[in-house]
């Protein structure tokens, strides 16, 4: 649709040569009204419902109709084009819960491989479309309340003769990771932008390296004046709430940035350059907090007294108490999540697994900052991966299991503080569906090959040439000859005498 004439794609340019995908929104207010005028004479597809209905089993499992539409009423379909590309080539082998803006997760067996997360299985959790940025034309704008606002090239952040670098082992996870248990359970509200039905794989863990934005702050810029209360990242990518357009906006508070390095601008992800997904050329990490505070393709950080008026932060990512539901929820009954609560997750087996075994269960999983509640066995040590203070650890227990039939599992984690995770799902809910943080819960169909008619059922499964899985297959004979029956039953009769 063109606007007195003029096409969508040349009202919207491109902020800045070398910077395709990037569109600059904040800047001017006009732009921004009429993208909003433009998007309200359109009418676009609805979103798609799935907490009440099952999910699809294909890959991508959701399509995200609603926002390639949005870009391309703007004239900014080149974007998703490019997006969905750079998924292909950097992400193929995820689960593609949302193929735009891309959320991508890790599979199961992608997710434990080593304590460090390959980038290329690393899960993504994108707001808008990849943009695609020369590093050689990079510059970051530094304003607000600092003493210097700037603007600095790739190349100075990276002179080691200006700035020290730093490198740091964390792990970053969805504020949403576990989000399909409460999905099951309570079904929750879905926000302008789909809320993606993760598993336990929206987490991953990466060494990074960069520079400190507290020592940017203080040698680039003179330091932060006295009012400077949040610092405020802005992306390159576009992002839309209600028929709004905005560029991504997120903040954190000055008192987390100014903590021991606990903010970094990086340009590396385990020894590599960002790939292009992960927020080629710089982003933003902040360890501890969600993964939304990490922001990509970093174009402007702004030093401000509150916090940030954008969505993502002011009207998203909002923990609610169990009382508000949708008849109530405002944005300002929500409060905001910044730190990630202690958590956890079994990665296998998997839940509904049949396995056959001889007294023992294997489990691996994760823990980042085991039974049914009855029961606890503590992880051993020497089966748990180093610690880090912003990084998950991995762990291996072999439990021993008697029993057979239906049995629970879950997993609980403490940290130093004594914190540990609610014991249900029901008390962690919230209206938003984030911060899944229960004890992680699985069944197992257990067939303990340890005691002797359990392992002569299975010989003679096996000699018929059959499988026992799976578990509502009946068995094409007969359990047990007639003779064998009748004598059982005359030795233990099922009627009581009197």
């Amino acid at each position: 649709m063109a606007e007195n004439g003029v096409s969508p794609n040349v009202m919207f340019a491109e902020e800045k040569t070398g910077w395709t995908g990037y569109v600059e929104w904040e800047k001017y207010p006009e732009k921004k009204l009429l993208a909003q005028n433009i998007l309200a004479s359109h009418k676009f597809s609805p979103i798609p419902e799935f907490q009440f209905v099952p999910l699809p089993d294909t890959n991508p499992v959701l399509i995200g109709h609603r926002w390639k539409e949005y870009h391309e009423a703007l004239g900014l379909k080149s974007i998703v084009d490019f997006s969905w590309k750079t998924v292909l080539k950097e992400k193929p082998d995820l689960i593609h819960l949302l193929d735009f803006p891309y959320n991508g997760e890790t599979r199961r067996d992608q997710l434990l491989t080593e304590k460090l997360t390959p980038n290329k299985y690393h899960f993504i959790r994108n707001h808008g479309g990849v943009p695609d940025i020369d590093k050689d034309v990079y510059e970051l704008e530094i304003t607000g309340l600092v003493n210097r606002p700037i603007k600095i090239s790739l190349k100075d952040l990276q002179d080691i003769n200006k700035f020290p670098q730093e490198e740091v082992t964390v792990t970053i996870q969805c504020s949403g990771t576990r989000r399909i248990e409460q999905i099951r359970e309570y079904p929750g509200d879905g926000d302008e932008l789909i809320n993606a039905p993760w598993g336990e794989g929206a987490i991953g863990t990466a060494v990074y390296r960069g520079v400190s934005l507290k020592k940017v702050l203080k040698i680039a810029c003179g330091g932060v004046k006295p009012e400077c209360k949040h610092l405020e990242f802005f992306g390159a990518d576009t992002y839309f709430k209600k028929g709004q357009v905005y560029n991504y906006a997120v903040s954190v508070p000055w008192r987390k940035v100014r903590q021991s390095d606990e903010v970094i601008l990086a340009w590396k992800m385990n020894g590599v350059d960002l790939p292009k997904i992960h927020g080629y050329p710089l982003r933003v990490v902040v360890t501890g907090y969600i993964g939304a505070r990490s922001c990509k393709w970093l174009t402007r950080v702004n030093a401000r007294s509150d916090e940030s008026d954008g969505p993502v932060q002011s009207k998203e990512y909002l923990y609610y108490s169990q009382q508000i539901g949708k008849q109530n929820a405002r944005y300002s009954n929500g409060f905001s999540i910044q730190q990630m609560p202690v958590s956890s997750a079994i990665i296998s087996p998997v839940d509904k697994q049949v396995i056959i075994h001889d007294g023992f269960i294997t489990l691996r999983g994760w823990s980042y900052s085991v039974n049914s509640g009855h029961v606890w066995y503590a992880v051993p040590q020497e089966n748990m991966t180093e610690k880090h203070y912003h990084a998950w650890r991995l762990w291996t227990i072999d439990l021993p299991v008697e029993p057979e039939g239906w049995l629970e599992f879950c997993v609980r984690t403490w940290d130093s503080s004594n914190n540990t995770e609610p014991t249900f799902v029901r008390s962690a809910w919230n209206w938003d569906l984030h911060v899944t943080s229960s004890c992680h819960r699985i069944k197992i169909y257990s067939v303990n090959r340890s005691r002797p008619a359990t392992a002569q059922r299975l010989k003679e499964i096996e000699d018929r040439g059959e499988e026992f899985a799976p578990l509502s297959k009946p068995l094409e004979w007969s359990l047990e000859g007639e003779e064998e029956r009748f004598r059982i039953s005359q030795r233990f009769p099922r009627e009581p005498e009197n």
